[in-house]
């Protein structure tokens, strides 16, 4: 079965027709989307500035992670929960979405991006944990963190926008490619 074939059938189930067409749910699941959002990106700022060594420069890092994680757990999971129900309230235009498909590579970078962090750079944090300025591994995980959390926000927004749309023909060669949108004509 084919990614978009898979869409399509999610698209035609019961839940995802009633999700789509309510006039609550969906403002209701969209709105938890974005409020949940500001918490993860809010801890995540705060957390990688302190990385950069930009702000909060006294304050030793594993005090802010023992502090921030929780709130940014929360945030994350209340995110993703909110983010599939709106994907499964409007599956295929989700996925033929060229700002979605960008989101979701952002946000495998930014998965990445930690992992790697808390595999190789945190574990050593006795070492810098109340340096004004961590190492260059640590700054340059911030750093990354800031640049991915950005971008997947802007490209979040405009997922909104229909510029690309397979409905908006005719769309040139390489949107209908990277959109898997085929045009009848």
């Amino acid at each position: 079965m084919s990614p978009l074939a898979f869409f399509e059938q999610l698209a035609d189930t019961p839940w995802s027709m009633a999700l789509h067409e309510s006039d609550i749910a969906y403002s209701i699941l969209e709105s938890t989307h974005v409020w949940s959002l500001v918490l993860f990106f809010g801890m995540v700022i705060i957390f990688d500035l302190r990385l950069l060594g930009w702000a909060f420069q006294k304050v030793p890092i594993s005090e802010f992670s023992r502090r921030l994680l929780p709130w940014t757990v929360l945030g994350f999971v209340l995110m993703v929960i909110s983010g599939l129900l709106l994907v499964y309230a409007i599956p295929v235009r989700s996925y033929q979405n060229l700002f979605f498909r960008f989101k979701m590579i952002l946000l495998l970078l930014a998965g990445i991006n930690v992992l790697i962090f808390h595999a190789r750079v945190y574990p050593g944090i006795e070492k810098w944990d109340n340096d004004a300025k961590p190492p260059r591994a640590a700054r340059l995980a911030g750093a990354m963190s800031l640049v991915l959390w950005i971008g997947i926000v802007v490209s979040g927004r405009m997922i909104a926008y229909n510029w690309f749309d397979c409905d908006r023909q005719p769309q040139s060669d390489l949107v209908n490619l990277l959109t898997s949108c085929t045009p009848t004509e």
